[in-house]
């Protein structure tokens, strides 16, 4: 995930601006409180952990768009290999 080019700034920009978009229609699952989204591409100050070591967001009602949203497309989900989403 390090050297992947959808794990930059620059990816993390395009993903903000195009979160105004809805998700696809073929994601489907949910959060599995892996944590892993809130490290594109640095560990995001707001991502704690639970005594069972589950993540949490500590602003979840206040969370922005792209953190809402993540996967939104097929193309820019990263995180297949712990994320609970899926994409059909």
């Amino acid at each position: 995930m390090a050297n992947d080019p959808r794990n930059t700034w620059g990816a993390k920009f395009k993903r903000t601006l195009t979160s105004l978009l809805p998700p696809a229609i073929n994601r489907g699952g949910g959060c599995a409180n892996c944590g892993a989204c809130c490290s594109l591409p640095a560990r995001c100050p707001f991502l704690k952990y639970n005594a069972e070591g589950r993540s949490f967001c500590s602003i979840h009602f206040l969370r922005p768009m792209n953190c809402r949203k993540y996967p939104r497309t097929q193309e820019e989900f990263i995180t297949e290999d712990t994320c609970g989403y899926r994409f059909e």
